[in-house]
C-alpha cells in the first residue's frame, strides 16, 4: 500500500493512538446509553433477530477510518524522484606493464604469479570507471596489447588474455617494457598520467636502458609505480619445458632488481612495492587504488509528488457516506 512512499510528518502517526481512548469510549457510552429490562422469562415473547442494531456501528467505523485516513494526509505521504548528473573531471591515464617472461610462471604466488596478478589487475581496472587504461606486455622485448581507452570490457579482456606463449623474445627487457608505455601516455591530456611497471625479474635484456625510459617518464610528467612480484628467497620455478611442451619446476633464488624498480619510482614521483604473496599484491593495488584518485562532481535532483491528497478526499467521502447513512437509513436509531 504504502511501497515507494516517504512520509515528510512521520511524527503524525502517534496521532493514531487516538483512536485508542476514542474506541474505549464509544463502547462505555454505548453501554450506558442501552436500556435495559429485567423478567424471569422470556417465553412469552416472539423474538426475531435483526442486523440493523448491529449495523449501526458502521457509522462509528466510518468515523474512526476517515479519522485515520487523515492522519495519514497530514504525515505528507509523498514519492520522491531522485535524478543523478555527474559531472566528470579530467581524469587519470593508466599504463599497466605486465612482465610475461616464463619466471612469471613460478608457483610462489597461487596459481603462479601471472594468474594471481590477472586478478588482481582486473579488480584494479573495475574500481577505476572513469579512467583510460591500456595494457603493455613485454618479456625481451615489449609491445602494446591495449592502448588507453576507457572501454573496460576491452581492458579486462586484454587482462584475461595474457599468458605466457614464448612467442616474445625471452629474458626481461624492463627498459622496454616502460618506454612502450611511456611511448603510449606521452600525448595524453589527462591531468595524471601512470604507469604501473610489474617485473619479477632482472633488467636483462632490451634496447632501452631503464635509465633512459625513466628520464623520458620524468620528462613527460609520467609516474611510475613499480611492483616487484615474488617472494623472499627460493620459488618454484620452470627451468625447462618438455617434449609435450609441459614445464620442468624447481626451487630457484628469486632476482628482483628491488634497487632499480625504487629509483625509477623515486625519480618520477611514484612508489615502489613488494609483492610476496597474493594477499600483499591486492594490498599493494588497493593502495595505488587510493593514491590516484579522480575528482567526480555529482548532483542530485529530487522531484517531489505529493500523495497526501487521495487520503484526504477517501476520508472526506467517508465523512460524508456517514452523514448520510446517518440522516436516512439509521435514523431512527439515533
Amino acid at each position: 500500500m504504502f511501497e515507494g512512499i516517504e512520509f515528510l510528518h512521520k511524527e503524525m502517526f502517534w496521532l493514531l493512538l487516538l483512536l485508542l481512548p476514542a474506541v474505549a469510549w464509544y463502547i462505555f457510552k454505548h453501554k450506558k446509553q442501552t436500556a435495559e429490562i429485567k423478567i424471569s422469562t422470556i417465553k412469552g415473547f416472539k423474538t426475531s433477530k435483526s442486523v440493523w442494531p448491529v449495523l449501526r456501528h458502521l457509522m462509528f467505523v466510518l468515523r474512526l477510518a476517515a479519522l485515520g485516513l487523515l492522519i495519514i494526509a497530514l504525515a505528507r505521504p509523498q514519492t520522491v524522484d531522485v535524478s543523478t548528473k555527474t559531472k566528470k573531471t579530467e581524469g587519470i591515464d593508466i599504463m599497466i606493464a605486465v612482465d610475461i617472461s616464463a619466471s612469471m610462471l613460478a608457483k610462489d604466488l597461487k596459481p603462479n604469479r601471472l594468474e594471481a596478478l590477472k586478478e588482481v589487475a582486473s579488480d584494479f581496472v573495475k574500481q577505476r570507471p572513469n579512467d583510460r587504461i591500456g595494457i603493455v606486455e613485454y618479456a625481451g622485448e615489449s609491445y602494446t596489447k591495449t592502448p588507453l581507452t576507457s572501454d573496460k570490457s576491452i581492458v579486462l579482456s586484454a587482462i584475461s588474455d595474457i599468458k605466457y606463449t614464448g612467442i616474445v623474445e625471452g629474458g626481461t627487457a624492463i627498459g622496454m617494457g616502460l618506454a612502450t608505455a611511456v611511448n603510449r601516455l606521452k600525448d595524453s591530456n589527462a591531468k595524471s598520467k601512470v604507469v604501473i611497471l610489474l617485473t619479477d625479474g632482472v633488467n636483462n635484456t632490451g634496447e632501452i636502458d631503464p635509465t633512459i625510459a625513466t628520464e623520458l617518464a620524468l620528462e613527460f610528467g609520467i609516474k611510475v609505480y613499480g611492483v616487484g612480484i615474488g617472494t623472499n628467497g627460493m620459488a618454484l620455478s620452470p627451468v625447462a619445458i618438455r617434449q609435450d611442451g609441459s614445464f620442468v619446476y624447481e626451487r630457484v633464488q628469486v632476482e628482483i632488481d628491488d634497487d632499480l624498480l625504487t629509483k625509477i619510482a623515486n625519480d618520477t614521483g611514484g612508489k615502489y612495492f613488494r609483492a610476496t604473496d597474493n594477499q600483499s599484491l591486492s594490498d599493494i593495488y588497493d593502495e595505488i587504488n587510493e593514491l590516484e584518485t579522480t575528482e567526480i562532481e555529482e548532483r542530485k535532483f529530487y522531484n517531489y509528488e505529493e500523495k497526501f491528497r487521495p487520503y484526504a478526499i477517501a476520508a472526506l467521502c467517508l465523512i460524508i457516506f456517514e452523514f448520510l447513512l446517518r440522516h436516512t437509513v439509521f435514523r431512527s436509531f439515533i
